[in-house]
This record gives structure tokens, C-alpha cells and sequence, in this order.
């Protein structure tokens, strides 16, 4: 058992929208991506006022990767041009397929633009294979009640398991290319440790808190990168603790990446726009 090294702390650079508060970790100056995850925007936490304006993501497209959004706090409507449509609240999560070609809107309820509310919410991209981008989108919602939770170190650590396998259990997404992924309660001193890890891209990102991942101390709006040759990552909180955790086997590939197009090479952004130009993407008119 050999722990994964940490390589360097990445802090969220400070990127507003509007008036949303957003942190980005990647990309960032010297680390482009922790593929297969590309992006990761940390919006919040916050709290909006009466008759506010919510959220700034109208209708726009994608193709070639996977978006996944967590819904820390608040709640977020989705809208996109395949026919979902959902509203998921706090602590539930949405991952997208955008596949061949889709058009979404990620907006706020009626009802959190009339009353506010406190909004916190994750947006993490996961690119896919050559041989995936042009699959048909996809799209699963899930509330909390539909999330498990495998508890660890005598219930000190709560494991939110979204996709992949873990302790026995199973998360509700099948994802795609085999990404596992979790968001992690830690209480103070809480432990949660991870094996089997050789040759996977692991992608940890402190939420809040203060988390020792393979004894280096991590803070709030950091970014742990690991080495791809260990095999294990253990983590103790030094206070209560949240944090995004996922691992996955790099796909090494180019990326070509254009607005909300990833594909590998210049000619498939150069498709990928004319083809959204032309209305290709899915049912362009259920948006």
C-alpha cells in the first residue's frame, strides 16, 4: 500500500458572474485539467434576497463531455433540449451527458427568484473518450433521498455516493468511462481512506473546512493533486469538513476545448459550431 503523493494545493482563483460568487480551481495557472476533469466552478455559498434575478446559465449548448452539478444549497432548475426537465434542491445532484449535442438551461425556481435564499452549488466538467462524444445525451437528476450514504470511522465520516462502488454499496449513476464520485462529510477528526487508486486521476477539492489528505494540510477552496503511481488516499478533518471527491482513469487524449464544446481536434469545434448553428442539437425548440 503506497499513499498517492500530493504533488501541489491548487486555491480557487475568485472569477464572479454577475453578482454569483464563483471560485475556480481548474483550470488554473499551472494545472490545465486532472483528466478526465477539466473544470470545476464553486459558486457560493451565498444568500440572495427577495425578487432577486437567480442564476445566470439561459439556454446554452454543449457537446463532448459531462457536466455534474451539486446542489450544496439553494435549489437549481434544469430545462434542456432533449426534454428533461427537473428542479433538484439541497444536497441532490444532476449529471449530464451532452454527448452528440444539447442545449440546457440551469436557472433558479420561480420561488427562489421571489423569496431568496441561501444558494451554494458545484459545476464540474468530465470529458469523454473519442469514442463517447458523439453518444446520445443523457441526463439523471437526484434528490438527497436518492443519493446513499455509507458512513465511516464510527459515523465521524458520511460518504455521499453518487457513482461507483464503495464500502459495499453502490451509486445510483452508471457512469460512462467508470468515474466514481462522492461528496464527503467529515467531522472534526473524522477519517475516510480510499485504496486500490493506482494508475487513477484522483480529483479532491475542499469545499470548507481543513482536511490532512496523506498527512498535507488542506484548506477550504483548495484542490489537492495527486500522483497517478500510489495507490491509497486517506483524509482527517481538522475541523468539520466538506469535500468533493472523485477518481477516475485518465483518458489521454487531445482536448480541444472551445466555449462549451470539448472535442479532440480544431475541425470537431468547427463541426461542433456549425452543427449548433444549424439546430442539431437535439429538440433546440424544448428549450
Amino acid at each position: 500500500m503506497a499513499l498517492k503523493t500530493v504533488k501541489a494545493l491548487h486555491p480557487a482563483g475568485r472569477d464572479d458572474i454577475g453578482d454569483l460568487v464563483t471560485r475556480r480551481p481548474v483550470p488554473a495557472p499551472g494545472l490545465e485539467q486532472v483528466d478526465p476533469f477539466l473544470f470545476l466552478n464553486h459558486h457560493g455559498p451565498q444568500t440572495y434576497g427577495p425578487n432577486n434575478a437567480g442564476l445566470p446559465f439561459g439556454p446554452h449548448p454543449h457537446r463532448g463531455f459531462e457536466t455534474v452539478t451539486f446542489i450544496l444549497d439553494g435549489e437549481l432548475a434544469h430545462r434542456d433540449s432533449a426534454g428533461h426537465e427537473s428542479i433538484i434542491k439541497a444536497g441532490g445532484v444532476q449529471w449530464m451527458t451532452a454527448g452528440s449535442g444539447l442545449i440546457h438551461a440551469e436557472v433558479s425556481p420561480d420561488d427562489f427568484m421571489k423569496t431568496g435564499g441561501p444558494l451554494e452549488l458545484l459545476q464540474l466538467w468530465v470529458n469523454l473518450p473519442a469514442r463517447l462524444k458523439m453518444n446520445p445525451p443523457r441526463y439523471v437528476g437526484l434528490q438527497v433521498d436518492q443519493i446513499p450514504v455509507v458512513t465511516a470511522d464510527s459515523g465521524a465520516a458520511a460518504i455521499h455516493l453518487i457513482s461507483g462502488t464503495w464500502g459495499g454499496h453502490t451509486g445510483p449513476i452508471s457512469s460512462l468511462t467508470g468515474v466514481f464520485m462522492t461528496t464527503i462529510d467529515l467531522k472534526a477528526g473524522g477519517r475516510a481512506g480510499f485504496g486500490s487508486l493506482a494508475g487513477r486521476n484522483v480529483f479532491l477539492y475542499v469545499i470548507s473546512g481543513e482536511v490532512k489528505v496523506n498527512g498535507i494540510a488542506a484548506t477550504a477552496w483548495h484542490l489537492a493533486e495527486l500522483d497517478l503511481e500510489g495507490d491509497t488516499v486517506e483524509m482527517e478533518a481538522a475541523e468539520n469538513s466538506q469535500v468533493l471527491f472523485g477518481h477516475a482513469e485518465p483518458i489521454g487524449e487531445p482536448v480541444f476545448a472551445h466555449g462549451p464544446f470539448v472535442m479532440n481536434t480544431r475541425e470537431e469545434i468547427v463541426e461542433a459550431i456549425r452543427d449548433y448553428n444549424a439546430g442539431r442539437f437535439a429538440n433546440v425548440s424544448a428549450v
